[in-house]
């Protein structure tokens, strides 16, 4: 079996903070012998949990980045009981592009687990964490949100799972995080997630959507700081008092929660994020750019809740999300 070619340049179980990189060899026109350095962290104090925390699984997302960047600024040993990894910047490439997926190889990170020790620069990204860190943690927090064609409501989620015991877990976490929604969800496209693959190990995790359209708000940072540290603290390596505010909890678990567009065009919102909608409502309508004079497409929303994301750009292809709607737990 071939093993996966990243080395990290600091230790990972020794006591103390320690700043350095994951290396991925990259052989390239511009650089024969190259890499490609991954920023990482590890404060590390005695025995205790471990939490993985990660940023940037998709490029164009920035609250995460922001919120991990900081922690690992200012985390001193002597305040942890365990240890904590922290990767900024996940999927590196294509955060320092800016985009969804890497400009190396066009993976997006988040569709290629487990990856592969011999497979491209992404697959050989998911490889490592998938077979050398997830396997070592006990809990993991990986942050979302929209990039740069959704905006979501903030929300910190938890998934329905086969292991009532590890959904409860998960659940829990996510509670502790204290967004101000917190979503139980069913993905609608799981296959080679990250999250996956963490369930699959057993893992606690914990995901969000903080926002969106290829930016962050001082709102959507302060939301993210908050739920990191009320995690850290909920999974026992951090001491103090969890932070709580209120938060409305939420379901995303059917199918017709998803309204997708089959036209192309631009896109004419008729709800905004936060509305509550009833079963028939238009949330959006598209109207042709290669012509005038013709009435714009109306799309109703096929079940009664909550607006909870939107599609971001003023243009829409045929296929791309235009709105999720989920469920209110009274």
């Amino acid at each position: 079996m071939s093993k996966n070619p990243i080395v990290p340049t600091i230790p990972l179980d020794e006591n103390g903070a320690h700043h350095g990189h994951l290396r991925l060899p990259w052989s390239r026109d511009d650089s024969a012998w190259g890499s490609v350095m991954i920023p990482i962290t590890v404060i590390k104090n005695g025995d205790g949990p471990t939490a993985l925390l990660t940023g940037a699984n998709h490029g164009d997302e920035y609250e995460g980045p922001v919120a991990l960047q900081e922690l690992a600024a200012t985390l001193k040993p002597e305040a942890v009981t365990g240890r904590v990894i922290i990767v900024p910047y996940f999927n590196y490439p294509a955060f320092r592009a800016g985009t969804r997926t890497s400009p190396i190889d066009r993976g997006n990170l988040n569709r290629l687990f487990p990856g592969k020790p011999s497979g491209t620069v992404t697959e050989k990204i998911a490889d490592y964490f998938a077979s050398e860190l997830v396997p070592h943690a006990d809990i993991v927090l990986d942050f979302h949100s929209g990039g740069k064609t959704l905006d979501f409501l903030p929300f910190a989620a938890a998934h329905i799972l086969d292991d009532a015991m590890q959904q409860h877990a998960c659940v829990a976490a996510m509670e502790a995080f204290n967004a101000p929604y917190s979503m139980t969800m069913r993905e609608i496209d799981n296959v080679g997630m990250y999250d996956t693959i963490v369930e699959e190990k057993g893992k606690v995790f914990v995901t969000t959507e903080l926002g969106g359209g290829g930016t962050a708000t001082a709102k959507s940072i302060a939301i993210a700081r908050k739920g990191l540290r009320n995690v850290l603290i909920h999974a026992g390596i951090l001491a103090g008092e969890l932070e709580k505010g209120p938060s409305v909890e939420l379901d995303m678990t059917h199918d017709d929660a998803f309204v997708f567009a089959s036209d192309d065009g631009m896109i004419e919102p008729c709800a905004d994020l936060g509305d509550m909608l009833e079963a028939g409502d238009c949330l959006a309508k598209i109207w042709r750019v290669d012509r005038t004079g013709e009435p714009a497409l109306e799309y109703r929303a096929k079940r009664g809740g909550l607006l909870t994301a939107r599609h971001f750009p003023g243009l829409v292809k045929a296929g791309d999300c235009l709105a999720v709607i989920a469920d209110v737990n009274s």
